[in-house]
C-alpha cells in the first residue's frame, strides 16, 4: 500500500468519524421537539416502512443487535413502538411503529424538511447533494465488499 492510499483512508476515515459525529449532534436536536433520541428516531425510522426484527435493523443500520435490543424495548416500554409476530421466525418478533411512534416521527418532520433545504443549498444544488449521496453509497457497498471476502471461507 502507498502513503498516498494509507492517508487516502486515514482521511476518509476521519472524516467519516467526524460527519458521524456531526449527524449526531444534528439528529438529537431535531428529535428533541418529539421527545426522541436520534438513536430513537433512528430505530423507530428503520421500522416505518415494514416491521422488521431486531437483527434485521442492526444489519441495516450497521450496528449491533443488543443495542438496537436495549432501544426498541425502551420503544415498546413507552408506547411507541410494538412487538408483533413473526411468521418467518417464531422467536424473533417484529418491531412496528405504534400510531405513537408514527406522529412523534411526524414531528420531526418540519426541522428535518427545513435542514435538507439548507443543507441543498450550502451544497450547491440538489444534484450536488445527490452525487455526495452517490459517494457514500459506494464507500458503503466498498466496505461491504471487503467484510465480504474476508468473511468468504
Amino acid at each position: 500500500m502507498s502513503r498516498e492510499q494509507q492517508d487516502a483512508l486515514s482521511r476518509t476515515a476521519l472524516g467519516v468519524f467526524r460527519l458521524n459525529g456531526q449527524f449526531l449532534g444534528v439528529s438529537e436536536k431535531l428529535a428533541e421537539p418529539a421527545g426522541l433520541t436520534a438513536a430513537w428516531w433512528q430505530v423507530l425510522g428503520a421500522v416505518l416502512p415494514e416491521p422488521l426484527p431486531v437483527a434485521g435493523i442492526a444489519r441495516a443500520m450497521g450496528i449491533t443487535r443488543q443495542s438496537v435490543q436495549r432501544i426498541a424495548d425502551l420503544l415498546v416500554e413507552r408506547g411507541l413502538a410494538a412487538y408483533e409476530p413473526n411468521p418467518a421466525h417464531r422467536r424473533a418478533k417484529l418491531l412496528t411503529p405504534t400510531p405513537e411512534g408514527r406522529a412523534a416521527i411526524r414531528r420531526i418532520d418540519p426541522g428535518h424538511a427545513d435542514l435538507a433545504e439548507r443543507l441543498t443549498r450550502e451544497l450547491g444544488g440538489l444534484e450536488a447533494f445527490e452525487e455526495t449521496v452517490r459517494v457514500l453509497e459506494r464507500l458503503s457497498r466498498a466496505l461491504e465488499a471487503l467484510e465480504a471476502l474476508e468473511e468468504a471461507p
